[in-house]
């Protein structure tokens, strides 16, 4: 087996240099080891080559008439789709401040002319698989994108891609976070009197009402269990507030909630009722390979759970260490306390009324 069949690649690359001896010399030196090949004499004609049929790599002459190399590499850098293409730029200039030009302007690599033909190759393979492990990293960001969109909302999924955050892979880790339970009451009398289809079209109707508002006030959604829906603030990405931005979410969930039984006379019997209680916790990827959750495990879900049982229709409900964050913008009502049996565990809640009007979260 021959050299340039074991190295065989069908990668686009375009060839830009207003030589057409040294273009026919780069095209050749490419096709032989199997990538395709167009061609451009000048600056102009690479950009409208470019936005026509985007190649994985370009082999750029520097020293151009009409628009030289360097404003073609800064004019493809100041656009998304063309910043991250790699560029070869050719010279036979041999001071170095054109280089350095060129990689502040944004190219990957040079090549001083005449081109060696061994050495082109070696640097366009090495661009290429720099490209390939590039390529391979946007795809598995878009797919981590697409699954934290099932938890957070949009701008809390690009903190975490943008690594500000040390958990952006979302392992198991201790974290400080308030969690939400919200509760439809009369949910079991209606599933006992309609047919199984409207309930579940009635349930979708109110959760696509309130889940909407975890991530409008950046908590990160949970699960949802049969007519209750959970979720969390404090994790993936914490923030100083978390707390007062759960009981905003709960008092809008309730506004909401209120509204859809204006709206729609079917949910009258219905109401909600939430709780939110804040403590140190567990959260990660709970689950297989086949089935995974990102949850939390630890005291304030168990108390969360445990408080939803009380909380009446219209009625938000949270421990004391959720008030102690919260008792500067909260108007509550001390409720009595309730113990958790099951958990061998006491809370003295407080009803959350409202909020104060100089109250900002």
């Amino acid at each position: 087996m021959s050299a340039t069949s074991t190295h065989r690649d069908s990668s686009l690359v375009l060839v830009v240099d207003d030589d057409a001896v040294s273009r026919i010399m780069l095209r050749r030196s490419l096709e032989l080891y199997g990538y395709q090949v167009v061609e451009a004499d000048d600056g102009e004609q690479c950009l409208a080559i470019v936005h026509h049929q985007r190649p994985d790599l370009i082999v750029l002459d520097g020293v151009m008439p009409r628009m030289d190399g360097f404003t073609v590499v800064s004019r493809l850098r100041a656009e998304d789709g063309t910043r991250t293409v790699p560029i070869l730029m050719l010279t036979s200039l041999q001071d170095v401040s054109y280089k350095v030009r060129g990689f502040e302007l944004g190219a990957d690599d040079f090549l001083n002319k005449p081109v060696d033909r061994v050495e082109l190759v070696a640097r366009v393979r090495s661009l290429l698989r720099l490209k390939h492990y590039h390529d391979e990293l946007e795809q598995k960001n878009i797919l981590l994108r697409q699954a934290l969109s099932r938890y957070v909302v949009e701008e809390v999924a690009n903190e975490i891609l943008a690594q500000k955050h040390q958990n952006m892979y979302l392992n198991g880790q201790a974290s400080r976070v308030t969690v939400l339970y919200a509760n439809i009451r009369g949910f079991r009398n209606l599933l006992a009197s309609h047919d199984a289809q409207v309930v579940i079209k009635m349930l979708n109707s109110i959760y696509e009402k309130l889940v909407p508002i975890i991530f409008e006030h950046r908590g990160t959604f949970d699960k949802y269990i049969g007519d209750t829906v959970t979720a969390f603030f404090g994790a993936p990405v914490p923030y100083p507030d978390d707390a007062a931005r759960a009981i905003e979410a709960g008092l809008a969930m309730q506004g909401a909630f209120n509204q859809l039984k204006k709206d729609q006379s079917g949910f009258a019997a219905l109401g909600l009722g939430v709780s939110v209680c804040t403590g140190d916790a567990v959260v990660g990827y709970i689950g297989s390979e086949q089935a995974m959750d990102y949850t939390v495990l630890g005291q304030p879900a168990v108390a969360a759970k445990g408080l939803e049982a009380f909380a009446q229709a219209g009625q938000i409900l949270m421990d004391s260490d959720t008030y102690s964050a919260v008792r500067d913008i909260a108007d509550v009502r001390p409720h009595d306390a309730i113990e958790l049996k099951r958990e061998q565990q006491t809370i003295q809640p407080y009803e959350l009324l409202g909020i104060h009007q100089n109250g900002k979260i």
